[in-house]
This record gives C-alpha cells, sequence and structure tokens, in this order.
C-alpha cells in the first residue's frame, strides 16, 4: 500500500490580487484563507468604533483611519484585512495607491466564530512580528476589549476593559466609553 502526500500550495500577493473583489480574503504565510461577511452586531460594533476614532484622530490631526475590507500587505506572503486600522501622520507614506504597504500603527479586530482562532493567533503573531504597535481584540460577546502593546517583538496585555469601563489607549491617548460601543 502506498501514501500519497498531498503538497500544500503556497500563494503570493500576484495570486491573492486575482481572488475575487466580492470576498474578503487574507494571506496567512502563503495560506490563502477567505473569511464570511461579519454578521450585524459585529458590523454595528464596527461602525461605532470607526466613528469615535475618526472622529479622535481628524480633529486631533493625527493621521488616518481605514476600516476593512482593506489590504494591509506585510510582505509578499502576509497580506491582511484588519476590522480598523490608524496609520499615524508620521508614517503616512505606507499607505499606497491600493493597500497599506507595513505594519499600521493601531490595529483592530472584532472576534467572531470564523475569525476568532486567527485573530487571537495567528495574526496576532503577525502583527507582532511586523512591528504593530498596539492591537485591540473587540469580543462582541463577552462586551470585553483587551489592549495589547509591542515590547520586545511580542504582544504584552495592557488592560482588558469591559463594558462598563472607558477604554484608554496609551499609544493615542483616545478614551472610548464602552457602554456606548457594545449598546443596541
Amino acid at each position: 500500500m502506498t501514501t500519497a502526500t498531498i503538497e500544500k500550495r503556497k500563494f503570493t500577493y500576484e495570486d491573492y490580487l486575482k481572488t475575487p473583489e466580492d470576498k474578503r480574503y487574507s494571506l496567512i504565510e502563503g495560506e490563502l484563507l477567505m473569511t464570511p461577511s461579519p454578521i450585524t452586531f459585529h458590523q454595528r460594533i464596527s461602525k461605532k468604533i470607526n466613528f469615535e476614532l475618526e472622529k479622535f484622530v481628524r480633529d486631533k490631526k493625527m493621521g488616518e483611519v481605514f476600516y476593512a475590507p482593506y489590504d494591509v500587505y506585510l510582505d509578499n506572503e502576509n497580506v491582511l484585512q484588519p476590522d480598523i486600522l490608524f496609520i499615524s501622520k508620521d508614517r503616512l507614506d505606507i499607505i499606497g495607491k491600493k493597500n497599506v504597504q507595513g505594519a499600521p500603527d493601531l490595529i483592530i479586530e472584532i472576534l467572531s466564530e470564523a475569525t476568532a482562532y486567527m485573530d487571537l493567533g495567528k495574526k496576532k503573531r503577525l502583527y507582532a512580528r511586523f512591528g504593530v504597535k498596539e492591537y485591540w481584540i473587540v469580543d462582541p460577546q463577552e462586551k470585553i476589549v483587551e489592549l495589547y502593546s509591542l515590547k520586545d517583538n511580542m504582544f504584552i496585555i495592557i488592560n482588558t476593559f469591559t463594558e462598563k469601563d472607558i477604554l484608554k489607549s496609551p499609544l493615542i491617548n483616545i478614551e472610548i466609553k464602552l457602554s456606548d460601543i457594545f449598546a443596541f
């Protein structure tokens, strides 16, 4: 009896660009992954956080905020679409015509059944490896936000905020009342 070996194909950024535009894809360590569209609760939370962050950043003239779907090109085998991202005004040169070329200063991922494993594992490690300074994990079910800061190429948890708290970011000094974010 012989055993067949199935070789996994590694994808590149060029392959990624050939995917249909109406789907959300990520390229993680050469593996092409499709993500289902987010559910309503996810989108409401994303919209509220994006609104607060966009308003704060614009009023303080701190840089730019983007939201999914928007590609963050880390290298030829790692292209992700974070839910929300911030790039400081000192680093706006990483914004290209088609995507962001490098690590944003802040990435926010909102967990869902389809993305939680990747957001808490591979994506978190990739974001740290490529130098994202601050990472927020928003858990809609538990109504909490975990805030991580980069230290020695690893994310260290700074705080876990509940829906009764005011989230305070050490990176950009924003304060967000989480009861407003999670209220529906």
